[in-house]
């Protein structure tokens, strides 16, 4: 671990005004393998790959600010919330570290959980990926990233710029289809040959300028065609979809961006369509934010995907009880 987990959660208390003015730090359960219905939150306190990808070190230290951030919001859950730990790589190799996110995500899943991972550079993506794709072998799972960036590159070793064509490479060694919807796209981020690399793979897109406020309806009804033809979603939100102003807190700050007014609804519907199974939340950087800016609008995002998920692993017909 990167930080003692219960120094992480402590915080404002407000005694005096009753048992129900309570907040994350009180309810929060310190626990590596939960069971039962609920949340598992988990760290990867990793940024090997953004330092591969040519970019700036320091998402690895985005989970405990994540919780740190967490910890003082206002407890409205219905769910409860456990910290099941932080997956750490310090010995640089990377796809190690990958396998042991996905198998501790299998393991958050079987244990009827819904994995919340607080990342880590963008190469979280595949562990996350990796350890849904392994409990559901038979399902059919949509992918949904929130991201300035395609992350197809293609490369000689994982980095925070390759994920989802790993993810397309499993699926085609393992016979799954891949259905890949990404929101927020800055075409000035990204080159013609990964708009190539998009459309051979048959990604869906939407650019950051087609996600405007009176755009939102058509953003939306995107992305629930997309959660309508899948058994599972897996959320994937890179927070460098933000724009700067809102989110200073990354490697890659972007010149327009979505805004929050718009990101923070769409989580919401997908949190409560009852299929999604698995989210991230990458690219934080501490070390670039201003007066705790970002991720305190990262933390919000959190809060409003837990608030309001109603996840398929979380259905009775698991053999729980509702």
């Amino acid at each position: 671990m990167v930080t003692e987990l219960s120094s992480l959660w402590c915080g404002r208390m407000d005694s005096g005004e009753g048992s129900r003015a309570t907040r994350w730090h009180q309810h929060v359960t310190l626990d590596p393998s939960p069971q039962g219905r609920g949340i598992a939150l988990a760290g990867f306190a990793v940024d090997t790959g953004v330092v591969r990808n040519q970019g700036r070190a320091g998402a690895a230290a985005g989970p405990d600010a994540l919780r740190r951030a967490l910890a003082n919001l206002a407890w409205h859950q219905d769910l409860p919330v456990a910290d099941s730990g932080t997956i750490i790589c310090p010995d640089g190799d990377l796809e190690a570290a990958q396998r042991r996110l996905a198998d501790h995500v299998a393991l958050l899943l079987d244990a009827g959980r819904t994995p919340v991972v607080l990342g880590g550079g963008h190469e979280t993506a595949y562990g996350s990926w990796r350890g849904l794709a392994d409990r559901n072998p038979d399902k059919v799972i949509g992918i949904i990233n929130f991201d300035a960036h395609f992350d197809l590159r293609e490369a000689a070793e994982a980095t925070s710029g390759t994920p989802f064509a790993q993810i397309a490479r499993d699926c085609r060694s393992e016979g799954r289809s891949f259905h890949y919807l990404c929101l927020g796209i800055a075409e000035p981020s990204n080159t013609a040959a990964l708009f190539d690399r998009a459309r051979e793979l048959s990604v869906e897109w939407r650019l950051d300028v087609d996600m405007t406020p009176w755009q939102w309806q058509d953003a939306r009804a995107q992305m629930m065609a997309l959660v309508d033809r899948v058994d599972l979603v897996y959320l994937t939100v890179d927070l460098d979809v933000l724009p700067a102003a809102e989110m200073p807190a990354v490697s890659a700050p972007a010149a327009r961006g979505v805004s929050l007014q718009i990101i923070e609804p769409l989580v919401r519907r997908l949190a409560e369509s009852g299929k999604l199974a698995l989210a991230d939340f990458v690219e934080l950087n501490p070390a670039f934010d201003i007066d705790g800016h970002g991720v305190k609008t990262a933390a919000r995002l959190i809060w409003t995907l837990c608030r309001h998920l109603k996840a398929s692993n979380q259905r009775p017909d698991r053999g729980e009880t509702s």
